[in-house]
């Protein structure tokens, strides 16, 4: 397919009127072509109007279609095949597995969400029949179902150029949800997301929706994205990236006459808990699989495990010899791109020159401009809970162990910590009592909380929470990836004592999507 550089606004390709955006293989400093010429206010009002027209029409469509359309777009997605892979390798750096396999990251979490559709336990089905001899009072029938929100503006994140991107986890979630989809295409990647884009148009079309329900756009600074968030039509927001460009957004979305959710991942140090008998009868594992996880993408992922806490003494010491050896063997990884690798090296300068912080470790530095030479620091507690920057995510391969008196100041500092997508806990049998003492804390701190494993690794399903407290998200009560995702492009609509002419197909008496609905009280089929 050859890429045309231009914005996809429903079934059109238009070209822009803005700067230029052209990517830079980050491996090799190379500029790909070819350019992709920035929207406008103007290019967002074409978009937002096409959404809006198709929004009535998409969030009615049946159970089986929308799902169809889902799988579509992820056969759509393979078709394009080796093209795909080798762009997104060229425009972010990682490797070719790394990408095969966020393709079927991607593809899965679409066939995923139209499972979830056809099942339509989302619809949320409650049915409170009519009770007219009732005293003192009767009762009225009422009958609720969740409906689409209406438009969503999607950002593609840097890290993820395809499964947190054009046809990731935001988008996919709140298609399946019924709402049309404007994303904003990251500038690191543009000719990956002009592929994908181009799929999810063809399926549009084969599936014969309005060709509002998908558009892409590009645009180099705030322009769009503020056009977007702004845009009276638009009805939510999904985000993943920065705390400063999330809350930007967050702010923007609540000045409007109506505010909308903004659903933002921000940042995220992902602290790791070694507790005193796991640590003792593993240290040097524990410091070596620690390593691994760190250095996992370049640490570029939203869960890397930017901090270690635990109790001082010679098990620690074990544990960071072990990882201060894997540290130094590790080899100089691509970042993603040349301003990811700029505010890399500055926030590992500014964590290096805080008060109190020891450097334990520097991995191996790389042949060009644009790699990550992973760094491993070492504080105390007292000079943790005393500093700001010590808190700060440094989004790379960076971490901080941080050396506690005893289990009350691990929890002091657990107490303190921001809000968090992870915590872990490294334990055994005979931790038990120490772990208990900690989970009403992390509870309150973290979206997910997990036990001898490493945070790294999402997986798309059912159960999973990827998401948190602030600044982890801008909203604690959501998460972006597994099937729960659908929730937050939804909101809840009460019928009473409409005649069954006017009920939706999800409420009539008869059932006729065979849903799972509580009738009463009571949960049926």
């Amino acid at each position: 397919m050859a890429l045309e550089g231009k914005l996809l606004i429903g079934q059109q390709s238009v070209s822009g009127t803005r700067a230029n955006i052209q990517a830079t293989n980050p491996a090799t400093g190379e500029t790909l072509d070819p350019a992709y010429v920035g929207g406008d206010r103007s290019h967002v009002e074409q978009a937002a109007a096409l959404a809006w027209d198709a929004f009535d029409t998409y969030r009615e469509t049946s159970l089986e279609a929308r799902a169809s359309f889902l799988e579509t777009i992820a056969s759509e997605i393979e078709a394009i095949g080796d093209e795909l892979i080798e762009r997104a390798v060229a425009e972010s750096g990682l490797p070719r597995a790394r990408i095969e396999g966020e393709r079927g990251r991607t593809c899965g979490q679409l066939r995923l969400f139209a499972s979830v559709v056809r099942a339509g336990e989302w619809l949320d089905v409650r049915i409170d029949p009519a009770l007219p001899d009732r005293q003192p009072l009767p009762r009225a029938d009422l009958r609720q179902r969740h409906i689409a929100l209406g438009p969503v503006a999607v950002f593609g994140a840097s890290n993820f150029p395809l499964a947190f991107s054009v046809a990731g986890g935001d988008t996919a979630s709140a298609l399946a949800a019924g709402c049309p989809v404007i994303v904003k295409g990251h500038s690191a990647h543009p000719g990956t997301s002009e592929l994908v884009g181009r799929a999810i148009q063809k399926a549009v079309k084969a599936c014969n929706l309005p060709e509002g329900v998908f558009s892409l756009l590009f645009g180099a600074g705030n322009e769009i994205g503020q056009a977007l968030v702004t845009d009276a039509r638009i009805q939510a927001v999904g985000f993943t990236g920065s705390r400063s460009g999330g809350m930007a957004l967050v702010e923007a979305a609540q000045a409007r006459p109506q505010p909308i959710p903004v659903y933002a991942e921000m940042s995220s140090i992902n602290p790791v808990f070694l507790l005193p008998e796991a640590l003792k009868a593993n240290a040097q594992g524990l410091g070596e699989a620690f390593v691994g996880s760190l250095n996992m993408g370049a640490g570029q992922f939203c869960t890397n495990p930017g901090l270690v806490v635990a109790v001082k003494g010679s098990d620690l010491e074990a544990f960071t010899q072990a990882a201060q050896k894997a540290v130094e063997q590790s080899g100089a990884q691509t970042m993603l791109t040349p301003g990811i690798h700029r505010a890399y090296e500055q926030g590992v300068t500014a964590l290096g020159g805080e008060a109190g912080v020891r450097e334990v470790a520097r991995g191996q530095t790389g042949e060009n401009g644009y790699q990550c030479q992973t760094g491993l620091f070492a504080t105390s507690a007292e000079a943790f809970l005393s500093s700001k920057v010590m808190q700060e995510e440094v989004f790379g391969a960076s971490s901080l162990i941080i050396e506690c008196q005893d289990m009350a100041e691990v929890k002091k500092v657990a107490e303190q910590l921001e809000g968090q997508l992870t915590a872990t806990l490294h334990m055994n049998d005979a931790d038990i009592d120490a772990a208990k003492a900690l989970i009403p804390t992390l509870e309150r701190k973290a979206g997910r909380i997990l036990a001898n494993g490493w945070p790294t690794g999402v997986e798309v399903c059912h159960a999973m929470v990827h998401g948190g407290p602030y600044p982890s998200t801008s909203d604690s009560r959501s998460t972006s990836v597994g099937s729960a995702a659908i929730k937050r492009f939804l909101r809840p609509v009460c019928y009473q004592s409409l005649p069954e002419a006017l009920l939706p197909e999800a409420l009539k008496e008869s059932n006729p999507l065979k849903v799972s609905r509580l009738v009463d009280g009571k949960r049926n089929a």
